[in-house]
C-alpha cells in the first residue's frame, strides 16, 4: 500500500508546487500593476501641483490646451470661434513677472476684453514695455508700435496690463507685467 501512496503523494506535491508557482506569478503580476499605477498616480499628482504653481505656457505652438487654458485664466473671457492662433509666454522667474498673449479675434471680442479689464487708451504710446517683452515671430513689436495702446494699472502702479488691437489683421496683443 505504501507503493500506491508514493506516486499519489508525488503527484499531489507536483500539483501543489505548480499551483503555488501560478499563485506566486499572479501575485507578482498584480503587485507590478499596482506599483505601476501608484507610480503613475504619484507622478500625475506631482505634475498637477507643479502646474498649479508654474502653469505651462507653449510659446512655440498656437492653440495648445495649455495656451487655451492660460488664455482663459488671464483674459477671463470664453474662447469663441473667432479666437484662434493663441500664443502665450511667461517669464515668472525672479522679482518681476511678465506674460504675453497674441491671438486673432474679431472686433467684438476685442471690445469684450477692453471692457472686462477696464482698459483705457493710454495717454501716450511711447512706452510700450518693449524692454520687458521677449522676441517671437508672433509678437510684432513694429506693428504694435503703430497701434493704440489700451492700459490698466493698479493703485500702486506695480501691476500693469497693456493691450493692442490691430483691426486690419484682427490680431490682438495682451501684455501683463509687474514691477
Amino acid at each position: 500500500m505504501n507503493s500506491v501512496n508514493h506516486p499519489f503523494c508525488i503527484l499531489l506535491f507536483l500539483v501543489i508546487i505548480t499551483s503555488c508557482n501560478r499563485i506566486k506569478n499572479k501575485t507578482e503580476q498584480v503587485a507590478n500593476r499596482i506599483e505601476s499605477k501608484a507610480k503613475r498616480e504619484v507622478s500625475n499628482g506631482i505634475e498637477q501641483i507643479i502646474n498649479k504653481i508654474y502653469p505651462p505656457f507653449d510659446h512655440d505652438q498656437p492653440d495648445t490646451e495649455n495656451n487655451k487654458q492660460r488664455f482663459t485664466d488671464f483674459l477671463q473671457i470664453e474662447i469663441t470661434p473667432d479666437i484662434r492662433n493663441i500664443y502665450c509666454f511667461d517669464d515668472a522667474i525672479g522679482l518681476d513677472a511678465d506674460y504675453m498673449f497674441s491671438f486673432n479675434c474679431n472686433n467684438l471680442t476685442s471690445q469684450k476684453i477692453i471692457e472686462k479689464h477696464q482698459l483705457k487708451i493710454g495717454p501716450y504710446n511711447r512706452d510700450n514695455g518693449f524692454g520687458l517683452q521677449h522676441d517671437f515671430d508672433w509678437w510684432d513689436k513694429n506693428r504694435i508700435a503703430q497701434l493704440d495702446k489700451y492700459m490698466w494699472t493698479d493703485e500702486s502702479q506695480r501691476y500693469f496690463k497693456y493691450y493692442w488691437y490691430d483691426e486690419l489683421n484682427e490680431k490682438a496683443y495682451f501684455f501683463v507685467f509687474d514691477l
